[in-house]
C-alpha cells in the first residue's frame, strides 16, 4: 500500500514523498514512524530512493517495475476524453494513413506525450490494380492500387523516344503477370522475370522499373507515424544536445523504431527504462498495445514518455483508445469493402 501510494503520490505531483503525506493517504491509520520504518524496508529491497534534497522518497525503475506488474488499477478513461477520441476521428478520410498519422497527433494531445501509431500490417496484402495517368508535357502518374484500398502514386517523366502506347503495353504486361499477386512476390518478380519481358517494349526499361519498383515498396512498407515529437522536451533533464539530436533521429527511422515497439500481444506492454531495446532510451518509459482490425491485419499505438508518468491513467487512455481506432477502421474498411 505504501509503495502504491508513493508511486501515485510523486507521478502526479514529481515532488518526492514524506511519511506524514503518505500516513495521511493510506487507508488505515497508523503512525508517521510506522510509515517511515515501512519506506526503510521498501528503500532496502531497492523499491524506492531517497532524494538527497530531502527526506522524501520517490520511485526506483524496479519500484515502478514492481508497481506495474502487481499493483496498477488502469484509470476509468473521462467521459470528454471518450468524446475528443470519437469527434477527432469522425472525419471523411481518403486513405487508411490519413487515419493513422491523426491517431498519432490525437493520442500526443491527450496525453501530453509522445505518440506512436502503426498501420495494420496484412502480410498477405496483394496488388490489385496498376496504371499511368497522363499528366501532360510529357509528365506521367504512376498509380498503384492494394486490395486492403491503399492507393500510391509518383509523378515522373517520360523520356524522349518513349511513345503512349509503349507505356500502354507495359502496363498491360505488369497487370496481367502481377494483379493478385502479394506484394512480396510482385517485388521479386520485379528483380528477375519482369524486366526481361519488358525490354522487348522499352529499349532502356531501367528509368521505369525503378519507378514501378518505388511504388511498390512504399506500398508495402510499414506506414509508421509520430506525435508530438517537442513533448520530448518537456520532461527531458538530459541537457546533453547531442544525445537529444541521436533521441530525435531515432524517431525519424521507422525501422529502428519497429524495432523498439516490437511485436506485442493483446495485453498492454509497460517497458521502463533499460528494459526498452534502444539505450537512447532508457531514461524514458514506453506503454505499447496493438490494435485489430479483423482480416485487415494488426498495428500497433504507442506512448513514450518519462518513467514518471501516471502509469494507471495512461494505460486506461491507451486502452479505451485502441478500442475507438479500431472502430474507426472497421467501418473505413466495411464502407471500403462494400
Amino acid at each position: 500500500m505504501i509503495l502504491k501510494a508513493i508511486v501515485r503520490d510523486y507521478t502526479s505531483n514529481g515532488v518526492p514523498v514524506g511519511s506524514k503525506a503518505l500516513a495521511s493517504q493510506l487507508p488505515m491509520h497508523v503512525s508517521s514512524a510506522t510509515v517511515r520504518n515501512e519506506m526503510a524496508a521498501l528503500e532496502e529491497l531497492g523499491l524506492i530512493n531517497k532524494t538527497h534534497s530531502s527526506s522524501g522518497r520517490v520511485p526506483s525503475v524496479k519500484g515502478y517495475r514492481y508497481y506495474v506488474d502487481y499493483l496498477v488499477q488502469p484509470d476509468p478513461v473521462k467521459s470528454n476524453d471518450i468524446d475528443v477520441i470519437k469527434s477527432s476521428l469522425d472525419g471523411q478520410f481518403l486513405k487508411i494513413d490519413e487515419i493513422i498519422e491523426l491517431s498519432a497527433n490525437i493520442l500526443s494531445n491527450l496525453t501530453s506525450y509522445t505518440a506512436f501509431t502503426v498501420k495494420p500490417e496484412l502480410k498477405e496484402s496483394r496488388l490489385s490494380g496498376f496504371r499511368l495517368v497522363p499528366l501532360g508535357k510529357r509528365q506521367v502518374m504512376a498509380v498503384l492500387v492494394t486490395d486492403n484500398g491503399d492507393v500510391e502514386t509518383q509523378t515522373f517523366g517520360v523520356p524522349q523516344g518513349v511513345e503512349g502506347e509503349q507505356l500502354e503495353a507495359v502496363v498491360r504486361l505488369i497487370n496481367d503477370q502481377v494483379i493478385g499477386q502479394p506484394l512480396a512476390t510482385v517485388l521479386e518478380l520485379l528483380q528477375t522475370s519482369i524486366p526481361l519481358q519488358i525490354a522487348h517494349y522499352l529499349q532502356s526499361p531501367d528509368g521505369f522499373l525503378k519507378i514501378f519498383g518505388d511504388v511498390l515498396t512504399k506500398a508495402a512498407q510499414e506506414r509508421f507515424f509520430v506525435g508530438g515529437r517537442l513533448n520530448l522536451l518537456n520532461y527531458s533533464d538530459n541537457a546533453d544536445v547531442e544525445e537529444l539530436k541521436s533521441l530525435y533521429t531515432l524517431l525519424d527511422r521507422s525501422d529502428d523504431m519497429a524495432d523498439v515497439l516490437g511485436q506485442t500481444g493483446d495485453a498492454i506492454q509497460v517497458q521502463i527504462g533499460s528494459e526498452i531495446t534502444n539505450k537512447i532510451l532508457r531514461d524514458y518509459s514506453l506503454i505499447t498495445a496493438t490494435y485489430s482490425v479483423g482480416g485487415h491485419g494488426k498495428g500497433v499505438i504507442a506512448l513514450l514518455g518519462p518513467t514518471r508518468m501516471p502509469y494507471s491513467r495512461m494505460i486506461g487512455l491507451v486502452g479505451a483508445f485502441r478500442q475507438e481506432l479500431a472502430k474507426r477502421l472497421m467501418d473505413y474498411y466495411r464502407n471500403f469493402d462494400e
